[in-house]
């Protein structure tokens, strides 16, 4: 056979496959998959046999060449039909193997998986956040604008999250080999995940306050103790309750600060409080998701025990009806405000952490044919429920509050920590036992928060891990690094628990998930969508699943629909409305108003995690040859390594023989038959 005979057989490959990748049906295709999910490795040499020739050609992995990383591989180079033992002496036997990559964790079952999820989307906002917009927007009316928002803009943009972290088996910054113009997606997402990591638990700091407070008897911004008696028996002349005493000087201090510009004094008690949170993280992340997986039975579960213990303690009480019909009788009028749209909107983001990168990397630890699908609908439909029926254990023990004081129910509820840390506490002080409650309640806050974190943290760590393959495999290294990240945390955390600490807690908070995540995830829906291709997205999750039921590929149909149309349009809606909001309205907490420059701060801060897609988008165009057009054309390619990159990893000593063909002759092709001169080159020689 002459190497013109060779060329003109390789050349019949169907189009667009490679030599060295196979092209398999799609039931070969879940065969090895499922092998893959048994924790077995596909053979480390693909074969590819030339149609009509009698030649199989076994291609050894080889490195990315900066040809490969465009999608396009460079022709190998045979000068002369020789034998396989003629072929291993002639080609350089010292090419360097690929080096191994560290295995990456796997969850130990799938509902240590689900139960991580539940426990990263059920936090504090479905405590303090979804009661209060409920009764702010119209009481069960707003449940209409909610669910349309789950099912257009919540569901969509999770599912696509746990699809790109599952598929490319990576964290947020390295999926984004799928279309490396849109690296910065990845980034923007660290940036605001760091940010919500740093205000988010110095929550669990003030609960670990409340929380050693609760183990006094009377409980300490209760009317039966000693230094409350004035606020409780003379409140014509008083402006604050117990609670929020207790709340503005003796845990915040805010009364000692003039503002954004004054912080004042670090609160020590708080600081203690705020370094105990950070120990509990690092030891809880210090083993991965093996570690975490198995907290999360306990922290994930705990919360309902308790729901369902206040909701039946809260139906016993005087008063507490008023407060449940208060809570969910609808006010249609606000249907035809916007508010109310961007509220439901935000309160979706916001609970099911979207668009952070905790979602994704814990998506990437799961094996390679879990059902994506199932997992979505049981996640985001679980965490709307738990919203919904923390509603009732709330506002029952409101109404009895509002029973007890004499006043409207709307007078009492409050938004925020106010909700958490004010109104609550106070309602529980006037329960029978309510030293017991308190504890139990603040124990759950505790619970909620820190499976959230554990999330976030994840999304961090996972993401420089797989930038820095090295920290895995080193025990000490990895422990280093979190314990480094852990006491950085630590330490800007300190500006957000002095006196003054409130204010930039506010501010933070308001800014950090606001207009710069819903621009994250509007490019991250739009990019799959159209970049790297709907179909091709649709076409890998039906990989994944395999055996796709019926119902999935209904489902698939809908959420097609809503990553081309619905979302992007939904996004683009709420992110106009955001602008005109924040142009409109003054940044507030309680009676003091920021500062220009303190709001510009927060503008700032939104708007460097979302120009990131820009940065790295111009990094990644100009990294290629050829036209603009040619250069972003390359740059929207996947890498070759995306589509092995959903390789099982725990298993990667195991070797498989390559399967092989009788033919006359078989040549073993290496990396520098791939890095060598072109076809046409040897034919004219």
């Amino acid at each position: 056979m002459t190497s013109g005979a060779l060329k003109r057989g390789i050349k019949s490959l169907p189009a667009g496959s490679q030599p060295g990748v196979s092209m398999k049906p799609l039931s070969d295709q879940c065969s090895e998959h499922q092998k893959k999910s048994a924790g077995e490795m596909p053979s480390e040499e693909t074969r590819t046999a030339a149609p009509g020739n009698g030649v199989t050609v076994n291609a050894a992995p080889t490195r990315e060449s900066p040809e490969q990383q465009n999608g396009t591989v460079s022709s190998p180079d045979v000068s002369s039909p020789v034998s396989q033992t003629q072929t291993e002496h002639q080609l350089p036997s010292s090419t360097p193997a690929p080096p191994a990559q560290p295995p990456r964790d796997q969850w130990g079952g799938k509902y240590e998986f689900l139960l991580s999820c539940i426990g990263y989307c059920v936090g504090l906002g479905n405590v303090w956040r979804f009661p209060y917009l409920c009764y702010r927007n119209g009481g069960g009316v707003f449940l209409i604008p909610y669910f349309i928002m789950l099912f257009f803009t919540g569901m969509p943009l999770f599912l696509m999250e746990l699809s790109l972290g599952q598929y490319g088996a990576a964290g947020p910054i390295t999926v984004w080999k799928c279309c490396p113009l849109l690296k910065g997606i990845g980034i923007g997402m660290l940036c605001v995940s760091t940010l919500v990591c740093l205000y988010y638990n110095v929550i669990i700091a003030w609960t670990f306050y409340y929380l050693g407070s609760s183990f006094q008897s009377p409980l300490p911004w209760s009317c039966d103790a000693l230094h409350n008696i004035p606020f409780c028996r003379n409140k014509t002349n008083i402006t604050q309750s117990p609670s929020e005493v207790f709340w503005n000087e003796k845990v915040l201090g805010v009364v000692n600060s003039k503002g954004l510009h004054d912080p004042g004094p670090v609160r020590w008690p708080l600081a203690l409080c705020l370094l105990a949170a950070w120990v509990v993280i690092f030891l809880c992340m210090l083993k991965g998701i093996r570690s975490s997986g198995k907290v999360v039975y306990v922290t994930a579960t705990f919360p309902y025990f308790v729901l369902v213990v206040l909701i039946i303690r809260g139906a016993t009480l005087e008063g507490s009806l008023n407060g449940v019909a208060f809570y969910l009788t609808p006010n249609w009028v606000h249907l035809a405000d916007a508010q109310v749209w961007n509220d439901a909107a935000s309160q979706i983001f916001y609970s099911l952490g979207i668009g952070v990168g905790g979602l994704l990397s814990m998506a990437s630890y799961n094996k390679f044919d879990n059902n994506v699908i199932r997992d979505t609908i049981i996640i985001t439909i679980g965490n709307c429920g738990t919203s919904f029926f923390a509603g009732f254990a709330i506002f029952s023990i409101l109404g009895h509050m509002a029973w007890r004081k004499g006043v409207p129910v709307g007078q009492v509820a409050d938004s925020g920590p106010g909700l958490a840390f004010v109104a609550y506490p106070e309602a529980l002080a006037l329960l029978p036992g309510s030293v017991f409650w308190s504890i139990l309640f603040f124990l759950m806050l505790f619970m909620l928060g820190v499976d959230t974190l554990f999330g976030n943290m994840e999304g961090i760590c996972t993401a420089v891990m797989d930038e820095f393959p090295q920290l895995r495999s080193n025990l000490k290294h990895k422990t280093l690094f979190l314990a480094l990240l852990c006491f950085a945390f630590y330490l800007m955390g300190l500006l957000l628990i002095t006196d003054g600490g409130i204010y930039w807690f506010t501010l933070i908070d308001s800014f950090s998930t606001s207009f710069g995540l819903i621009i994250i995830t509007l490019f991250m829906c739009i990019g799959i969508s159209f970049f790297y291709g709907v179909n091709q997205f649709c076409q890998d999750i039906v990989d994944m699943i395999c055996r796709c039921p019926p119902w999935c590929t209904k489902m698939l149909l809908y959420f097609k629909a809503c990553w081309v149309v619905f979302t992007p349009f939904l996004l683009t809606f709420i992110l106009t409305y955001i602008f005109i909001e924040m142009y409109r309205t003054s940044l507030r907490y309680g009676t003091y108003v920021f500062p220009t420059w303190g709001k510009a701060l927060g503008v700032c801060m939104g708007a460097f995690c979302c120009l990131q897609i820009l940065i790295w988008a111009i990094v990644a165009v100009s990294k290629e040859s050829g036209t603009l057009k040619d250069r972003f054309q390359k740059s929207i390619r996947p890498l070759n390594s995306w589509r092995v990159n959903n390789i099982n990893t725990t298993s990667q000593e195991q070797h498989v023989e390559p399967q092989r063909v009788e033919a006359p002759f078989t040549v073993n092709l290496t990396e520098a038959d791939f890095t060598a001169m072109n076809w046409e080159a040897i034919s004219e020689a």
